[in-house]
């Protein structure tokens, strides 16, 4: 079926980043369709997604790249780095050693993206409020002293989850209106106006493998 033709102003690409496990492809399975993979499985390589939504009154399709958190795949998925202007950063709220690595994923990310990267820390699983063994309190400190957004959300309720793609957008597109992001710049994350919009919708690029489960 045909998808409904969009107009948009802008396109951002977005990553996802963390360790294997933390429900970084649920997130956006629930972002892009609504909907929670309650068997979530490993991404190998990389998983693509695509929504339009809407920040001041201007259309803009994210394009989302969901990286897998398995160490053996870190040489294939950083090169995805390049060229985003939104990075969400996930950890599970469950299992402290996934928090205890985002210094590891965030130096990938200040090296690997532009300066200009909007990066939002993600506590995920906040629905395991009774396996909570990572504090709000500790995470936010954590993202104030690095300069990240933060929330925390649940793929499962879906809980924040809209929040996470639409205050990094916001954050973008100030960096637009401010002059801070520089659109000419190969490496922006940013396209604007493009002269083919299509619609929104939840696809791979490549098609990945899966193995086990992931959530």
């Amino acid at each position: 079926m045909a998808t409904a033709p969009y107009n948009y102003s802008y396109i951002f690409k977005y990553i996802i980043i963390g360790d294997m496990g933390v429900g970084k492809s649920c997130l956006l399975h629930q972002f892009a369709e609504k909907k929670f993979m309650a068997d979530c499985p490993h991404t190998i390589g990389v998983e693509f997604g695509t929504r339009i939504i809407e920040v001041s009154g201007q259309k803009i399709k994210l394009q989302i790249w969901d990286t897998a958190g398995q160490e053996r795949f870190r040489a294939v998925t950083r090169s995805y780095y390049r060229g985003a202007a939104g990075a969400l950063m996930v950890y599970d709220i469950t299992r402290r050693s996934t928090y205890n690595h985002l210094s590891s994923w965030l130096t990938d990310a200040r090296n690997l993206t532009n300066p200009n990267t909007v990066i939002i820390l993600i506590g995920n699983k906040a629905d395991l409020e009774a396996q909570r063994d990572v504090t709000y309190e500790e995470a936010k400190q954590f993202a104030e002293e690095n300069g990240l957004l933060f929330l925390e959300a649940s793929a499962k309720t879906g809980e924040n989850v809209e929040d996470a793609f639409l205050e990094a957008a916001k954050k973008i597109y100030q960096n637009i209106q401010d002059g801070s992001l520089d659109l000419n710049a190969a490496e922006s994350g940013v396209q604007h106006k493009p002269s083919a919009p299509q619609g929104g919708r939840l696809t791979s690029e490549p098609q990945p493998q899966r193995e086990g489960c992931g959530c």
